[in-house]
């Protein structure tokens, strides 16, 4: 073996490929077929979308689960380590495990070169292939066409929504990035699409392609009761269900694009209505509209686009503290920061600027400045470094007040570390 410690094998990664993301489906799918991967040879479901990935799966698999599956769920990224990323049964790998994993993957490779990304994604198929999962669940990390786990043929493909991000590898518009998502489905197969309202390039190219569609609001639908809520498809309905323990009015449709997916399984996989309330009474996924209590209310949130920013701050309307919403706020420079802040602006009192500790973020005195510039008259407070601004919320904030924490995976990881 290479090396005797999985953060050796993760740096060694890092510098691996010459480019961080390399989209392409040649060389993981070489690999792939030398490691006896494809075709896979059980059930698997794709998800792919804008937000709501990480959700959608966590809900999957935990109905999977209580229904007595074994499964195998491969998500992206991780916050606080790799092996969040691959999880059998309801278990993140062990590092010895995903260490076998890196050792098949490299011995396999030759001199193909591989990223970071998919290293890992053929590192999580061959340990489910291992662990004799029985249900594959499959997040995409980019887009869908050219992202690796399209190396699968999907049995269910889910698209949870469709909106815009990552401008610079899928396109400008929804349209543009419509298509690159849809690629994960697969002709005669079925399509979960959680988006109300898919651009018409969608549309058309599911009749090209004769992908059976399942459309939210259109065959599929779902309405809160209470404390309970139904959904339903074509004939098929259920009533009083729990609602979902993810936290946020936008999880139902997440929720109900989920159990629409289950639904289409081979009838010998359908979970029964007993499980799918265990499911979602007991799912869980850290940094989703995430709750602590750290003498206030910290709400730990990894939205980074304008589509999940505007569902954030719907949840965060439907109870307003009796004190006051502070927002630490640290974003990555590619993403669209002007529109971030322009929709958190309503429900914020006062704004915490900082910076993650990765390359990629914007510096934090250019976010400050552009607090300022888009929410014209906020009080902004500056902190060197995500700690500092931990440390300056515990400082300021009472047992009323509430803690907003958002605008990257980074900065809520670093956060999380602190509060819990």
């Amino acid at each position: 073996m290479r090396f005797a410690r999985l953060d050796q094998w993760l740096a060694w990664l890092e510098g691996l490929h010459p480019r961080e993301i390399d989209l392409g489906l040649e060389r993981v799918a070489l690999v792939a077929e030398r490691m006896g991967l494809l075709p896979v040879g059980v059930t698997v479901i794709t998800v792919g979308g804008t937000n709501g990935k990480g959700s959608t799966i966590a809900m999957l698999d935990a109905i999977l689960r209580a229904s007595g599956r074994r499964t195998g769920c491969y998500t992206s990224p991780h916050l606080h380590r790799f092996n969040e990323r691959i999880c059998i049964a309801g278990r993140n790998a062990d590092d010895d495990a995903i260490m076998a994993a890196f050792d098949a993957v490299d011995g396999a490779r030759g001199e193909t070169s591989l990223s970071y990304f998919e290293f890992g994604t053929l590192a999580a198929l061959w340990l489910f292939a291992r662990e004799r999962a029985d249900v594959w669940l499959l997040e995409v990390g980019l887009g869908g066409r050219l992202d690796a786990v399209n190396i699968v043929d999907a049995d269910i493909a889910v698209l949870t929504s469709i909106g815009i991000d990552h401008t610079d590898w899928l396109g400008e518009t929804r349209e543009e990035i419509a298509l690159e998502k849809v690629a994960i489905a697969r002709p005669g197969r079925p399509l979960v699409c959680g988006d109300p309202e898919p651009p018409r390039t969608l549309l058309d190219h599911v009749v090209e392609q004769g992908i059976d569609l399942k459309q939210a609001r259109r065959d599929y639908d779902w309405e809160r009761l209470g404390d309970r809520w139904r959904w339903r498809l074509g004939d098929a309905e259920v009533k009083g269900l729990p609602l979902p323990a993810l936290a946020g009015e936008h999880q139902l449709q997440n929720a109900a694009t989920a159990l629409t997916a289950l639904a289409l399984l081979p009838e010998s996989l359908r979970p029964r209505r007993e499980a799918i309330a265990e499911g979602l009474r007991h799912v869980g996924l850290p940094g989703r509209f995430e709750r602590i209590d750290a003498g206030f209310e910290a709400v730990l949130d990894v939205t980074h686009n304008p589509h999940g920013m505007a569902r954030l701050v719907a949840s965060l309307q439907v109870e307003r503290p009796a004190g006051k919403t502070v927002i630490l706020f640290g974003v990555m420079a590619d993403k669209d920061v002007p529109a971030l802040i322009r929709l958190l602006a309503p429900v914020c009192d006062r704004w915490i600027a900082v910076a993650p500790g990765v390359g990629r973020a914007l510096p934090v005195a250019a976010l400050a400045e552009m607090v300022r510039k888009e929410a014209v008259g906020a009080e902004v407070d500056v902190a060197a470094s995500v700690a500092e601004g931990v440390v300056l919320a515990r400082s300021t904030l009472g047992p009323d007040d509430r803690l907003v924490v958002t605008g990257s995976f980074y900065t809520v990881a670093e956060a999380r570390a602190l509060l819990i």
